[in-house]
């Protein structure tokens, strides 16, 4: 499988600023296997340590600070050596160890000439915890479920994400890409971006080994809930993790608590949620009150929507069968297009670095789905998940804040277009949005 992260972990390995690095993402989202193909080939050998299955380990950075014991040490007990620059060190599942976290520090300033890389499937919920983190220290890179572009290369499909990545123009994509991309996308909303669910589909074409695949990645994660330091917590993650499908089914998919269960408030709940936000299972937006920089400055923290980590995740959580992929725009149109938004937020999260946002207004109702910010504009984003789409509440939005929309963008199931200052970006090219609004500024400029 060719993932995107590959060329960053280059660009990290070439740094001349290079730091330890931790790889962050949740369980089963391919970090072991990433850092593993990195070292094959881009490295004379790997040394790989986990923490998890071996975890006699800890007790070399117990007892020293001195990074050269506990590489000594390591080899010893391993068999394998360690070279400084040749070597691709790996450090894996090591959320439950503090002081090899800890020992990055060392690492950083007194050895800078080893290549290290930390992962674990629950870090982010250690980094979230106040400890003597070496800060400054280390880099940091997330890796997210596989894009749809990255769906197409693991299906052998390399002409259709050559094609997306060459449109420079701003015109109709021809039926032979557009259908055949349509179609690609409702399997991937069934398979997801999670690499071994997309490894039962794109090698065996075996769709109840895929389901059973989400099964067992949920089953995982459900049970990691039991890792809360606090075992009252427990239930109240899993009640969250389960209101979701349901969360997000509603016309207005501002998380509500009552949903989770009648009577619940934000206070007992809360940091169950922070929980899974941690754990980087569940993406939380919060309502912004208006288009502004910093982004953070205008959000209301008393209103959010959750969103899965993983769109086929989604549909799993809710039990849509993948029959589903027959039935016309289905797939599409379910749970008030709620897979289209999680894939749209998906892919969203991958290519801007503030997180989205989104904005309401109540009387009469409008809601923009989301905000991002690219550079310093902040673009507002509708998710239609049909065609021939009409945009009310964008417009809406247009009127309110005429002088901070330098384009308004729609996803949906219509054609490449722009009309007057409305993107209009089918579903499929998602992965293709802060390259295409750039193509759509420069048009505009020249119009």
């Amino acid at each position: 499988m060719e993932r995107s992260v590959l060329k960053k972990l280059l660009d990290w390995k070439d740094s001349p600023y290079r730091k330890p690095l931790i790889l962050k993402g949740v369980r089963q989202v391919g970090k072991t296997w990433i850092l593993k193909e990195f070292g094959k080939r881009y490295y004379e050998n790997t040394a790989y340590f986990n923490f998890d299955e071996n975890e006699e380990y800890k007790q070399f950075f117990e007892t020293t600070k001195d990074v050269e014991r506990i590489l000594q040490n390591l080899m010893l007990v391993s068999g394998q050596k360690i070279l400084p620059e040749k070597t691709l060190i790996i450090f894996d599942e090591v959320q439950d160890c503090p002081k090899v976290i800890n020992s990055m520090k060392y690492f950083c300033e007194n050895a800078p000439q080893y290549h290290i890389a930390c992962a674990g499937s629950l870090l982010g919920i250690a980094l979230a915890k106040p400890s003597s983190f070496p800060v400054g220290k280390v880099n940091f890179m997330q890796i997210n479920p596989m894009t749809f572009s990255e769906f197409l290369l693991a299906n052998g499909d390399e002409n259709m994400v050559s094609y997306l990545k060459s449109v420079n123009v701003i015109e109709p994509i021809p039926d032979a890409f557009f259908n055949p991309l349509y179609e690609k996308l409702k399997m991937y909303y069934i398979t997801g971006g999670m690499p071994e669910s997309v490894r039962m589909w794109t090698e065996a074409r075996d769709v109840s080994a895929m389901q059973e695949a989400l099964s067992d990645i949920i089953s995982a994660y459900e049970r990691d809930f039991a890792k809360h330091p606090n075992t009252s917590e427990f239930p109240k993650i899993s009640m969250i993790w389960k209101s979701i499908p349901s969360q997000l089914a509603r016309e207005n998919k501002k998380f509500l608590y009552k949903v989770v269960k009648t009577g619940a408030r934000a206070r007992e709940y809360e940091d169950a949620l922070q929980w899974l936000v941690d754990a980087g299972l569940v993406h939380k937006i919060y309502r912004s009150t208006a288009p502004g920089l910093p982004m953070a400055a205008y959000d209301d923290l008393s209103a959010f929507k959750i969103y899965l980590a993983d769109v086929g995740l989604l549909r799993r959580l809710a039990q849509l069968a993948p029959t589903a992929f027959g039935e016309g725009n289905r797939l599409f149109t379910e749970f008030k297009g709620a897979l289209t938004e999680n894939y749209v937020l998906q892919t969203l999260m991958t290519q801007f670095e503030v997180t989205p946002r989104y904005w309401t207004q109540a009387n009469p109702p409008y809601e923009v789905d989301f905000l991002i910010q690219r550079e310093n504009d902040i673009f507002p984003i509708e998710v239609k998940s049909e065609a021939n789409t009409t945009s009310r509440s964008i417009k809406k939005f247009k009127e309110l804040f005429p002088d901070k929309v330098r384009l308004r963008i729609r996803f949906s199931l219509d054609n490449l277009k722009l009309d007057d200052d409305m993107l209009n970006i089918p579903l499929f090219m998602a992965d293709q949005t802060d390259r295409l609004i750039g193509l759509a500024l420069e048009k505009r400029l020249t119009e």
